[in-house]
């Protein structure tokens, strides 16, 4: 595995690529990595020549300076489990290489109308952050296909829009949310969970999943139904932030007679923040 640590040597592997008509899958991450990462690298190789995968914990998309600070990283794990997958290059810029002006002057994209609703709403400027730096990325890399998972479907649909209305040539592929056994979908932050908070954590799937029964069912409104995964999330022990049936395919407000339609939702256990979502329809 090739290990590029700046932009000359990673546009030096590209260009060459590039020249050799080979297929770029890029894969974007922050670290920390999981089974879930390594199911996007394989997703990635199957269709692509040469995969880079990114490791950088972007600063720009932290609306809370604490969180930020205690992201959890693990940079000599993270290149065992991509060296055993075959991933043929690893991009790690740092923070003076990504944001060289301050980062709160540095030109910034925004994705309107999408990013300012449920992640956007409870975390302002988080999407600001996300746009600006997968910009940056796609940009480097300049991959034909870009790997994203569902677990975090409001930012894939954000990129998606984000990769359409500005004409950028890649194909923004999604992948299966990854989870644990036991139905907690798989997150960097999961890490950071108390043994007795992990023991609750997978209540949350099974809250979505009891959602999603009785809207299919007809057995309750969406209104009430949302209104009962709240109450379900408290009781577990959750600080729930949203519990909300959206279009899957605009993240609008959906109805009974929507189709498509998809339940996303955001909860505090201590001081771990956790989302998750699953299809409705």
């Amino acid at each position: 595995m090739k290990i590029s640590n700046t932009i000359e040597s990673l546009r030096t592997v590209i260009k060459q690529w590039h020249q050799d008509g080979l297929q770029v899958g890029f894969v974007p991450t922050m670290g920390h990595l999981h089974a879930g990462h390594m199911e996007l690298v394989n997703q990635a190789k199957l269709s692509c020549d040469k995969v880079v995968v990114s490791i950088f914990v972007n600063p720009l998309q932290f609306n809370e300076i604490s969180d930020y600070e205690s992201y959890p990283q693990s940079l000599a794990e993270d290149q065992k489990q991509l060296i055993n997958v075959k991933t043929d290059l690893l991009f790690l810029p740092d923070n003076e290489m990504m944001y060289a002006a301050n980062q709160q002057l540095t030109t910034k994209v925004c994705v309107p109308g999408i990013s300012q609703v449920l992640e956007g709403e409870c975390r302002p400027g988080h999407f600001d952050g996300v746009s600006t730096i997968v910009n940056k990325l796609l940009n480097l890399v300049q991959p034909q296909q870009a790997f994203f998972g569902e677990k975090d479907y409001q930012q894939l649909l954000l990129i998606r829009k984000m990769v359409n209305d500005l004409n950028i040539p890649v194909d923004i592929k999604s992948v299966t949310t990854h989870r644990e056994v036991d139905g907690l979908a798989m997150s960097s932050r999961n890490s950071r969970l108390s043994k007795l908070q992990r023991g609750i954590a997978p209540q949350l799937y099974g809250v979505l999943k009891k959602l999603a029964e009785r809207i299919s069912n007809n057995e309750l409104s969406i209104v009430k139904a949302e209104a009962e995964a709240v109450s379900d999330l408290k009781r577990a022990g959750f600080v729930p932030e949203y519990v909300s049936v959206r279009n899957g395919s605009t993240l609008h407000t959906a109805d009974e007679k929507s189709a498509n339609r998809r339940v996303l939702a955001a909860v505090r256990l201590g001081e771990v923040r956790l989302i998750d979502n699953i299809s409705i329809d």
